[in-house]
């Protein structure tokens, strides 16, 4: 470990358009769980019935919203989730200059909560929400205060700002990621299996140094110039000052 933790410091010195690409496990050391869990959202076929890919679609939101919100309350939603050393590291890394972007898979808005600037969320965020007819804006707290499928004042049903299976992600923010791939000297890419796409096709955009974290090996472990199998929080804070 600790040689390849000294081969991870070594890039960092030397680099200074870091791009970070991050999953699940980024945050599972604030308490969220990951995907295959026991708690994780992988568990909705034994618990609610129907596989998560079904429950979170948006035929499913539009044609049984009461159930959607049990399952994205319950297993979904960690409103008092803190960042971690993961989130804070790589907020360091951009106040030092060194890292242009991070592309995360993420809706919990940890890393902006570290103090990230420049977040680009894939699957869009749980801490906004917009009324399907009016587009006003709510809150995180505006959707836990309510019970049931969350209400607009105009009537509306409130939905969260996320990406839904069935749904494209959103297009400036896929080609902002994928310039900013393009553009890195270093790909760090940490706590995700890499088996979602368009997300882990974000790799072959990039004509840099690749440096995978995971704590289990990935199906593209052999595009990294570094591999290390630890979990992605415990190995920043070993390189990063913070």
């Amino acid at each position: 470990m600790e040689h390849v933790i000294s081969k991870l410091k070594a890039l960092l010195d030397i680099s200074r358009h870091i791009v970070f690409l991050g999953g699940a496990g980024v945050s599972t050391e604030s308490g969220i769980p990951d995907f295959r869990s026991e708690k994780g959202i992988f568990s909705a076929l034994e618990r609610y019935g129907y596989p998560p890919e079904t429950l979170l679609s948006y035929g499913f939101f539009t044609a049984e919203p009461e159930l959607f919100y049990s399952y994205y309350r319950e297993l979904l939603l960690y409103e008092h989730a803190k960042p971690n050393a993961a989130h804070f590291a790589l907020a360091a890394l951009e106040s030092q200059g060194k890292l242009d972007a991070v592309i995360t898979q993420n809706i919990d808005g940890l890393h902006q909560l570290a103090g990230s600037k420049n977040v680009l969320e894939l699957h869009g965020s749980s801490l906004s929400n917009s009324c399907i007819n009016c587009k006003h804006k709510y809150t995180i707290n505006d959707i836990l205060k309510q019970e049931g499928v969350p209400r607009c004042e105009c009537g509306g049903i409130i939905r969260p700002d996320i990406i839904l299976y069935g749904e494209q992600l959103n297009t400036s923010v896929l080609e902002s990621a994928i310039l900013s791939v393009k553009g890195a000297e270093l790909l760090i890419v940490g706590g995700t299996s890499l088996s979602v796409y368009p997300a882990a096709g974000l790799l072959h955009n990039a004509s840099c140094k690749i440096v995978l974290i995971n704590k289990s090996s990935t199906a593209m472990d052999d595009l990294a110039d570094l591999v290390i199998n630890a979990p992605i929080a415990n190995v920043l804070k070993l390189c990063v000052e913070l």
